[in-house]
């Protein structure tokens, strides 16, 4: 037997293993190599199974925002509350501020965040991706997750991913409706936006590492602050 039937043949029992360890209901592909059938792909997203779902995140809306902002904490977030998005400019400014942080912030392209009152602070504000010496930004955020405090971004022109990891602090905005229980929750409202997204980022806490000598360093690979403003009150109703 040659090298290359040798190969050919390890292969073939390679995928035939494979092939045996899939479920009963895996795609079907062509022998040939042609792509799978379409169709069943589709069949196949739509009736993705649903992960166990943690006790914890069994609350009304008001419940998982008390959940979220509790888990966001333990991970060092820091996380305002505001009551409308109009004081979105001044509670950035404050942080700042207080962090003794340069009074510039790039902000995401995104009109709900890019049409506020910005005038009204002395930040210098621009919009678009990060750069290496943009040292603060702040974005907007599909969902965060009860179930861990973590955020959910997709990337897109109204969402560059450099703004979540290059600046040393990551500011943002999430309004209480956008609170979901699961993380299951959050796929859902993110398919129910549109076509998938890129890229989507789950952030859980400030960037960190523990590669040396087990002691954690923060903003070891992102941003080592983030500061979360949750706009608004949970609404009656579902939270997902």
């Amino acid at each position: 037997m040659s090298l290359a039937d040798a190969s050919a043949a390890a292969r073939a029992r390679i995928f035939a293993t494979l092939g045996k360890s899939l479920s009963a209901g895996r795609l079907a592909a062509a022998t040939d190599g042609a792509t799978a059938d379409p169709a069943a792909a589709d069949a196949r997203i739509a009736a993705r199974p649903r992960g166990i779902r943690p006790a914890r995140v069994d609350r009304d809306p008001a419940g998982l925002i008390a959940l979220f902002v509790e888990q966001a904490v333990a991970v060092q977030a820091t996380v305002a509350r505001l009551a409308k998005p109009d004081a979105v400019p001044q509670a950035v400014a404050d942080y700042l501020a207080e962090h003794n942080q340069p009074a510039r912030l790039r902000c995401a392209p995104q009109r709900w965040l890019t049409g506020l009152d910005w005038a009204a602070t002395a930040l210098e504000v621009s919009q678009g991706p990060a750069a290496a010496d943009d040292t603060a930004s702040l974005t907007g955020a599909v969902v965060g997750v009860a179930e861990t405090g973590t955020l959910m971004l997709a990337s897109g022109p109204a969402g560059p991913t450099t703004l979540n990891f290059l600046p040393d602090t990551h500011i943002v905005a999430l309004r209480a409706e956008q609170v979901v229980a699961s993380y299951e929750d959050g796929w859902d409202r993110i398919r129910a936006a549109g076509p998938m997204p890129r890229t989507v980022n789950m952030i859980t806490g400030p960037s960190r590492t523990g590669d040396i000598e087990q002691v954690i360093q923060l903003g070891a690979h992102g941003p080592r602050r983030l500061h979360i403003l949750l706009i608004g009150e949970a609404a009656a109703g579902s939270a997902r």
